[in-house]
């Protein structure tokens, strides 16, 4: 029983991870196809041992596959996962365009995997924010076990949250800095490299940026919409991971000894946590792992049941392509769709 997958966005950073982990996972697949804008027709991508060749999103036939990848950002989501969605297959897209649509449904699989069966208002299931993503893969088997109030957050992102072009200018002002040349910012509003940059996304009227509004909205709705979430997102001087400082407040009671041992039997999660040098994870030891690791766990006592962790994932990978697919072997699993007889 298998799948025919179109992954549009082929050629970028996420869209090149999404094909690397389909062939990892080994998802069941009898036809693949790379899409892309009309300016990447005919660019060259590889999946598993073969050579695929990009075809024109706008006359590509969408009709003839199950399943579509979408990572080419939220303008050309707006544009066409609907009338793709229209069109029969299920589109799981990466994009901020489609999170809050209250008809679609915003997905992390080990945190809400019902919520799938709600995809078929309009054949979207959206993916949510990278930095999102990781937070409530931990947060959720805590909220199950002490049900949780308020959380505070600091993001420590890597470039690569801002694509090729972010990782670009990180590698381009790094070398310019040893040369003594320039490094005046281009994707970033001050330099990057050397230094970190408290401000992802646009400003909002009332201070926040969009990225920490994004974090609070989508933990409500993904999560529990009675949590309080206040975010602070910083770029870093990393080329991959993110790395998140947690501070969690309950309802109820839950000691950290307990807390560790229920994060060690949760879904998706690595507890590396020794009080020692070198006792914990890293984002450069992060990079191309499924798991989001969580280290320095240790109660708060300036809130009542208070606890504070560090978690650390692959932002293009868990925070993207990785939960983009254990979306579409949700789909599988649960049997929303109907595959195609090999």
């Amino acid at each position: 029983m298998t799948y025919r997958v179109a992954v549009v966005g082929a050629t970028g950073a996420v869209g090149r991870e999404m094909l690397a982990i389909l062939e990892e996972v080994d998802f069941p697949i009898k036809d693949i196809y790379a899409v892309a804008s009309r300016k990447s027709l005919g660019v060259e991508v590889s999946f598993a041992n073969r050579t695929l060749r990009c075809e024109d999103l706008e006359q590509f036939d969408f009709s003839k596959v199950d399943i579509v990848l979408m990572s080419a950002g939220g303008d050309v989501s707006k544009a066409w996962s609907e009338k793709i969605g229209k069109q029969g297959p299920i589109v799981i897209d990466n994009s901020s365009a489609w999170r809050m649509d209250p008809d679609v449904p915003l997905i992390v699989p080990e945190v809400n995997p019902d919520a799938v069966w709600d995809c078929k208002k309009k054949n979207i299931i959206a993916n949510p924010n990278c930095s999102t993503i990781q937070m409530v893969v931990a947060l959720k088997p805590l909220h199950d076990a002490a049900r949780i109030k308020r959380v505070v957050v600091s993001t420590y992102q890597s470039v690569a949250g801002a694509g090729k072009a972010g990782m670009d200018e990180l590698w381009d002002q790094t070398k310019a800095v040893y040369g003594l040349g320039e490094t005046e910012p281009k994707k970033f509003t001050k330099p990057i490299a050397f230094n970190v940059i408290p401000h992802i996304d646009v400003f909002m009227e009332d201070g926040q940026t969009k990225e920490e509004w994004k974090m609070k909205v989508e933990t409500k709705k993904i999560l529990d919409p009675d949590i309080e979430v206040f975010a602070t997102c910083v770029r870093v001087p990393v080329f991959v991971g993110h790395s998140e400082s947690i501070n969690v407040e309950f309802e109820n009671p839950l000691d950290e000894a307990e807390a560790r041992e229920i994060l060690r039997e949760a879904p998706g999660i690595a507890v590396v946590d020794k009080r020692e040098n070198g006792g914990y994870v890293t984002p450069k030891e992060c990079v191309g792992e499924f798991d989001t690791f969580i280290s320095r766990l240790r109660n708060d006592p300036s809130v009542p049941n208070g606890l504070a962790f560090w978690c650390v994932s692959d932002n293009l990978r868990k925070g993207a392509a990785l939960n983009a697919v254990q979306i579409a072997q949700l789909l599988d699993e649960r049997g929303v769709i109907t595959p195609v007889i090999a």
